[in-house]
């Protein structure tokens, strides 16, 4: 049942931090949308939003300076591909990425800890009810599309 109520936190706090790897910021939904369909979700009151919308902002800008970081130094790593690479430099790059991934998964989940930490007792099995559904559609959904194939 945790495991459920964590992987949809995560889901949402993913959502809301991980875009900026994958794409422009331009292109990535406002928070507010996300935080709404968690509203939605669970029943949020006001206070409850605003307080998460808080929590987001306050680490969402770290994360996301962090992902810069990251994305510098992947293209640092791919520019030694060529014949007189530098080992040294590739490990080093390589280790501070390392660094960086960890730190940014720290953060994550402490985003998601406070965001749960908001919620009432009743909301987090909201939550779990609806993880536990979401997770049956998606397996009933993977066993149609194999039983397809």
């Amino acid at each position: 049942m945790k495991l459920v109520k964590l992987f949809g936190i995560a889901m949402l706090t993913f959502g809301l931090t991980t875009p900026a790897l994958a794409q422009d910021m331009s292109q990535q939904a406002p928070q507010g949308d996300q935080v709404d369909q968690l509203a939605e979700l669970v029943g949020l009151s006001d206070e409850q939003q605003t307080e998460i919308r808080g929590i987001i902002e306050e680490m969402q800008s770290e994360i996301q300076g962090l992902q810069a970081e990251a994305r510098q130094l992947q293209q640092s790593i791919q520019a030694e591909i060529k014949p007189d690479y530098d080992e040294g430099k590739i490990r080093d790059n390589a280790e501070k990425l390392g660094d960086l991934t960890g730190e940014m998964t720290a953060l994550s989940t402490l985003m998601q800890a406070k965001v749960d930490a908001v919620f009432t007792e009743e909301q987090r099995n909201e939550l779990d009810k609806r993880m536990q559904q979401m997770q049956q559609q998606m397996q009933q959904q993977r066993q149609m599309q194999q039983q397809m194939q």
